[in-house]
């Protein structure tokens, strides 16, 4: 069976625009997190968030794309470019059938989708742009990024929320394993705008905090929700005979994945978190004991984190893994979330660190985790498991290997 590897990574994300000033700032544990600037939120409930600072989407995508996208569309086509630059692949030397796009997406473009509706209300039909049927889709980045790079393999999108990243990257080695040579994965997400903040406010897991040191820290007493961010990431997945006859570096091996469900709200079934982790590490052929660090979801809901942190308990043992939550620096990034930590876990197995959850001062002693704290951890690492969790009952868990 072929083996999927990671040969490229890419990172728009408020903590940073490249992959090195992201993994800069999380391993000096400094938050990206403050009061939203992108509009005007005073009225609304939750008022900090992760922000990506300095983008201009000119400097990296053509003009012509830019007014017929949604930002979140801009910030793939970006961290896709970066990916592809990181692993020295050159999509116009490679058969075109034998690339693919996969990405997940949460919530599509939402800022795009708000300016037509606006201008609907307000001036009439004639005046809603015909990209609206295209820049909203959820789609529209997996199908941007085939175009730019003439990849016409198999392509895809996953929409399972915060668990999208993973689902899309266990997408991704499916593909590999049948005989494509090279897929782009990952997701992003940009929906800090009024229309997009007002949509996540249904969830009624956004912190009303509003010190952004404190506004969003999961697994402590004060936990009381998350906040939102945009942003994410993107990799480059080649079969690794594929990558090595081209002399590529690789970052590591997607070598477990597995999805689960949870039963709906009020059901006296547990949640299906455990097992993924269960089925991950068999996937990857692993017993738990392998694991040298665990990247956590983080709902920072009290329930969440306890059926978490119980499943994560169950699988390892209490305090039996470190756990670490680097997005507490970012927000809760969506489709971009899980994205995002698969590259931070990469550079984790690459570097031999754990990075630090920032802001969690009353750790749950009840809850029975080595949460890495304040600062990062040496640790020689070999195999770490990233979780993720999605609106509406979504479970995922890959392992990466060095």
């Amino acid at each position: 069976m072929s083996t999927a590897v990671v040969t490229g990574l890419g990172v728009l994300a408020p903590t940073g625009c490249t992959v090195a000033d992201h993994w800069s700032s999380v391993l000096a544990g400094r938050s990206a997190l403050a009061g939203i600037t992108l509009f005007d939120a005073s009225a609304y409930p939750t008022r900090v968030a992760g922000t990506v600072a300095g983008f201009a989407a000119h400097e990296h995508v053509p003009g012509r794309l830019v007014p017929q996208t949604d930002r979140w569309t801009h910030f793939g086509l970006a961290a896709a470019a970066q990916a592809l630059d990181d692993a020295a692949l050159d999509p116009a030397a490679l058969p075109e059938y034998e690339m693919g796009v996969v990405t997940a997406s949460s919530s599509g473009g939402t800022e795009f989708g708000q300016r037509e509706i606006e201008a609907l209300w307000r001036d009439g039909p004639g005046h809603v742009g015909a990209y609206q049927s295209i820049a909203w889709f959820y789609a529209a980045t997996t199908g941007q990024i085939s175009i730019r790079h003439g990849m016409r393999g198999p392509c895809g999108v996953l929409v399972t929320e915060q668990a999208g990243g993973l689902d899309a990257i266990g997408q991704a080695r499916r593909l590999v394993r049948g005989g494509l040579r090279t897929v782009v994965t990952g997701g992003t997400d940009a929906s800090l705008c009024p229309y997009g903040l007002v949509a996540q406010l249904s969830s009624r897991r956004l912190s009303p905090g509003t010190d952004p040191a404190r506004a969003y820290v999961p697994f402590d007493a004060d936990a009381a929700g998350h906040v939102p961010g945009e942003g994410g990431g993107m990799l480059i997945v080649e079969e690794a005979g594929a990558a090595a006859e081209r002399g590529a570096r690789r970052y590591g091996v997607v070598a477990g994945y597995a999805a689960t469900f949870d039963p709906p709200p009020g059901s006296a079934r547990p949640s299906a978190l455990g097992r993924a982790i269960t089925a991950a590490l068999a996937d990857a052929g692993l017993r738990p004991g392998r694991i040298g660090a665990v990247f956590a979801d983080a709902a920072a809901v009290p329930e969440l984190d306890r059926q978490e942190a119980a499943a994560i308990a169950g699988v390892f043992g209490p305090y039996g893994v470190p756990v670490t939550a680097p997005k507490t620096m970012t927000g809760r990034l969506y489709a971009g979330g899980a994205a995002l930590d698969l590259v931070t876990a990469l550079l984790a197995l690459r570097d031999g660190v754990i990075p630090p959850t920032t802001g969690v001062r009353h750790p749950l002693d009840e809850l029975r985790l080595d949460l890495v704290c304040d600062r990062p951890r040496q640790a020689d690492l070999e195999h770490v498991l990233v979780l993720g969790r999605g609106i509406g009952g979504f479970n995922a868990a890959v392992v990466l290997s060095r």
